[in-house]
């Protein structure tokens, strides 16, 4: 049993992990908490989407909902690079009703049964990711999109002082879910194992009594190169747009994206780079958003 982590310890313990983040509208007070208490919390339920026509409409579905369901739908979505979008942080609507000896089991971190039966609500008692995928079989699921989502699970045990156990999947929760297909859910728990003991042998140790720690070098970030000015701009859609929008927000600087960047120019872009242009003291011209081979420069500084 464990109160559920705050938002900003949350956030806290998933960059720590190495992931790419990033923060969707007001994730952090965005959830259903006005339906009943959130936690406490036993655990964590790996789902994946089913059909979707991009991943922005995914992670804007999560966020607010359905007509029939209201957002959110989850705490994170994952999506096929690898980056995690926070979409809120309380309840949310996503394991609803399963198995009250599932439940038990993972409380106690022991074999989970077979789900037989819809008793027991789910959605105070565990943090929920969606990973972007139609679940028809046939979606790939890329290395760096399961490597986050272990990293996510792994975090958040961590946290809490869960092992493995405490992840499952929805399908091993909910009588008649099939989510996630395409992996197994034993073969995740083996990830998320490894990643919780790297964490616990492979750490820096403590300095010795009176000692002052030593400061870890940090080497610069290499700018990929320069495209050119032509690729940025309405109507263009690139890696390059979608490499700058992920590094914006590393740096601080994506409050005007609602669903996280994409491979598309759109005027989220260009003011979350004018921002990031005025920081450096630019005005006028030198400040319009569009980034030239110094803007360029300077963000990878």
């Amino acid at each position: 049993m464990a109160t559920p982590l705050t938002a900003t310890r949350a956030l806290s313990a998933l960059r720590a992990a190495g992931m790419d983040v990033v923060e969707v509208n007001s994730w952090e007070t965005h959830n259903r908490n006005h339906m009943g208490p959130w936690g406490p919390v036993y655990g964590v339920i790996i789902h994946h989407t089913g059909p979707y026509s991009s991943q922005a409409q995914m992670v804007g579905m999560c966020y607010n909902g359905r007509s029939d369901l209201p957002g959110p739908l989850c705490h994170s979505v994952i999506d096929k690079q690898g980056t995690c979008h926070l979409v809120g942080w309380g309840r949310a609507n996503h394991a609803g009703r399963g198995d009250a000896g599932v439940l038990a089991a993972v409380k106690a971190e022991t074999i989970l049964p077979a789900d037989r039966s819809a008793t027991a609500d789910g959605n105070p008692h565990f943090y929920g990711a969606e990973l972007i995928n139609r679940g028809d079989g046939v979606d790939p699921w890329p290395e760096e999109q399961l490597d986050a989502a272990a990293r996510w699970a792994a975090a958040l045990c961590r946290e809490h002082g869960w092992s493995e156990r405490s992840v499952i999947g929805h399908l091993e929760w909910q009588p008649g879910k099939i989510d996630p297909r395409g992996f197994s859910m034993d073969d995740f728990r083996a990830r998320v194992a490894k990643l919780i003991k790297e964490d616990e042998t492979g750490g820096a140790k403590p300095p010795a009594s009176g000692t002052s720690p030593a400061k870890p070098s940090t080497p610069k970030p290499i700018p990929p190169p320069y495209p050119g000015a032509q690729a940025f701009g309405p109507g263009k859609s690139n890696e390059s747009i979608l490499l700058l929008g992920k590094h914006l927000v590393r740096k601080g600087f994506g409050r005007h994206y609602r669903v996280g960047p994409s491979r598309t120019w759109g005027e989220a872009d260009r003011l979350n780079v004018a921002d990031f242009q005025r920081a450096q003291g630019w005005t006028g011209l030198d400040a319009d958003g569009y980034p030239g081979p110094e803007t360029w420069r300077r963000l990878w500084s």
